[in-house]
């Protein structure tokens, strides 16, 4: 699938009709998320044929884009029922099987490795100090193989230490810089829409003692 094409399939889904600022829902625009995606799958073969996990999936764009691109088997988790009900009828729209699951991340039982890839716009962290860091720890103990996520880029330094010192990565890398457009969503905002620049990274998890690469 091209870049374009996927881009356009992701532009026509439904987004958050009434999102919660302290869960700092902020779309994954279908820019972005195309990118990220089309990234993973076409320089590293992190999609197609894998398991792949959104942490925090809102109403289901990044894990859309990973079955589209061929994901193997996709698992939504986000700990809000109507962005989960949304993710629901998108998939359905695309006609895709997406199994979602209601959960807080950091609460996910899961022991292990159970997933290749973790795909993640998570929280960046100004409502919930720290609700950033907690969605990276979580996704790099579950996955095998690797984790694309997006942070604000003024925490590059922050993260890159965090995630190779606390978290279990062997690598950290900043694939590339790109502008998050958060649309006027909430009273708080005064413009009507504001651009950040975020970093998409590319974490590979240390492979667990006893399993090869």
């Amino acid at each position: 699938m091209k870049l374009k094409q996927l881009e356009g399939l992701l532009g026509g889904l439904q987004q958050f009709s009434n999102a919660k600022v302290e869960l700092e829902q902020y779309p994954t625009g279908p820019h972005i998320a195309s990118r990220m995606l089309f990234t993973a799958e076409n320089s590293f073969g992190d999609i197609s044929s894998k398991v792949v996990a959104d942490f925090g999936c809102g109403c289901g764009t990044l894990g859309a884009a990973a079955a589209l691109l061929g994901a193997e088997h996709v698992i939504g988790i986000d700990i809000d029922s109507q962005s989960l009900e949304i993710a629901s009828l998108n998939a359905e729209d695309l006609e895709l099987d997406i199994n979602l699951i209601q959960c807080d991340v950091k609460n996910l039982g899961w022991r292990g490795q159970t997933v290749d890839t973790v795909v993640m716009n998570p929280p960046f962290g100004t409502r919930k100090k720290g609700a950033d860091m907690e969605f990276l720890s979580v996704a790099l103990k579950i996955a095998s193989q690797a984790v694309y996520s997006l942070h604000k880029t003024s925490t590059r330094d922050h993260i890159k230490r965090a995630a190779l010192r606390d978290f279990n990565a062997s690598s950290a890398e900043v694939l590339c810089e790109l502008r998050f457009d958060v649309p006027q969503l909430y009273k708080f905002h005064k413009k009507k829409e504001v651009d950040i620049a975020v970093d998409l990274w590319r974490f590979v998890p240390k492979v667990n003692q006893g399993k090869g690469d």
